[in-house]
Parts: C-alpha cells; sequence; structure tokens
C-alpha cells in the first residue's frame, strides 16, 4: 500500500502563552511541546480527562473547522451550547507541502447535530448517504458520514469513534480508512478502542499525569486491560469484586 510523500501536518506544538482555562492544568497538556503526527494515521489514547479528545479539538478548531464537527462549511455554531476549550489558541501547525483539499471533523457525541446540518449541505445536490441520516441509528449516521462524506486528498480527524460504533462498524471505519489513505489522506484519532488502535502501522501515544509519550500497541492500557478480561473473564469479576 502506498502512503503519501509527506503528510499535511507534520506537528503541532503549544505556545508557552497559557490559555486561561481548565487546559493550563491538564498534566500531558502542560508539559506539551511538540507532537509529531504519522503522515497516515495517528491515535491519541488516555483515561477519561487526560486531554486526548480537547487536543483533536484543539487541533479542530486551529484548522478551522467547526468545534462541534463537519467541513470549513461548518462555521456558523450549531450546537446548543458552546463548550470547546481556548486550547486552540495555543496551537501552533508545522505544515508540509500543499494543504488538503478536504477536511472534516467527526466527534460521536456530537453527530446527532452534525447529521442535520450534513443533510443542509447536500438538500439542493443529489443525495450521497444511503439513507437520511437521521431515519439511521447514531452508529450507523456516524458511519455513513465516514463512508459517504470522506474523500481523498483529505486531513481527517475523528473523537472517540467507538462511542457511536459498534465492533462491526469499528472494523468498516478501519476499512475506509485503509482504502483513503494512498490517496494522499491523514487521520488524527481520539480513541479507546482496542480494535482502532490496531491499524496497522499507526503511531499511538499515550496522554497521562507524566505528560505524552509515544508507545507500541502492546503497551496501551485498553489493549492490555482487554486482554485481562478477555483471558479470563470470570477470575477477573473475582477480583475486581473482592
Amino acid at each position: 500500500m502506498s502512503t503519501p510523500a509527506a503528510p499535511f501536518v507534520r506537528s503541532l506544538t503549544l505556545s508557552e502563552q497559557p490559555a486561561g482555562d481548565y487546559t493550563d492544568d491538564l498534566p500531558a497538556l502542560r508539559g506539551l511541546d511538540r507532537l509529531e503526527l504519522d503522515p497516515r494515521v495517528t491515535f491519541l489514547v488516555g483515561e477519561n480527562g487526560s486531554g486526548k479528545s480537547t487536543l483533536v479539538e484543539a487541533l479542530a478548531v486551529a484548522l478551522r473547522l467547526n468545534p462541534e464537527g463537519g467541513s470549513r462549511s461548518y462555521q456558523l455554531p450549531f450546537s446548543t451550547r458552546a463548550s470547546h476549550s481556548r486550547l486552540h489558541r495555543r496551537v501552533e501547525l508545522e505544515w508540509l507541502g500543499l494543504p488538503p483539499r478536504n477536511s472534516f471533523f467527526l466527534r460521536a457525541e456530537t453527530v446527532f447535530n452534525l447529521a442535520t446540518e450534513v443533510e443542509k449541505e447536500h438538500r439542493k445536490m443529489h443525495d450521497i448517504y444511503d439513507r437520511p441520516l437521521h431515519e439511521q441509528s447514531h452508529g450507523e449516521s456516524f458511519l455513513d458520514i465516514a463512508i459517504n462524506r470522506l474523500a481523498p486528498n483529505g486531513l481527517y480527524l475523528f473523537d472517540e469513534p467507538e462511542a457511536a460504533l459498534s465492533l462491526r462498524g469499528q472494523l468498516a471505519l478501519m476499512r475506509r480508512m485503509h482504502e483513503l489513505l494512498p490517496h494522499d489522506c491523514q487521520f488524527v484519532v481520539a480513541t479507546h478502542s482496542p480494535v482502532l488502535l490496531g491499524f496497522p502501522n499507526a503511531r499511538i501515544y499515550l496522554l497521562d499525569e507524566d505528560g505524552v509519550r509515544e508507545i507500541d500497541y502492546e503497551e496501551a492500557p485498553q489493549v492490555e486491560l482487554t486482554r485481562a478480561f478477555l483471558d479470563a473473564p470470570d477470575r477477573f469479576f473475582r477480583e475486581l469484586l473482592a
């Protein structure tokens, strides 16, 4: 499988100027200087509250994408409550080559609102989706957008897609990513999923109290914990509930 000659975003750095919100107190982000992105697929992992989703969101806003999701054309907020952090004010991007023709931010928690905007976008066009997004389940609409909306020469950000997708859905998403990679696409994904983390040759960063560091697939906490559970679920529960 071929890979892009160069990534769209080679790295991101955080300026020393505080954001003036809760992100200044996140251990993983407080010490982050430069984060080099893989030209193909970069995963961010960590416990709830570690800052992985916040960092992907800040990258999206720095790319002028709506913090609730969508492309650059979705500039007017369609949220019921603006909740994104100020971290994007500290983000500085290192570009290599031309910017992508397409970019899209897809997050599981706001896909219902995003579906409304997507349907408006295509109301006067031939519908590219399998069927109206609001007539599909949460996971179906998420996957439909991922499969039919994403195009070659694109930079795509996902925030915890496994929250919307079944195991089969996660595999379908990985297949779509695999199809797009030879066509100059780059992905940055915040996730808890040990399945998604298994994507071949992806770069994985762990965010925790010690900062941000690159790890191997086998070192990812969710991989270790899932394997321990599947190896002996009865013993796992006995120890958990003791």
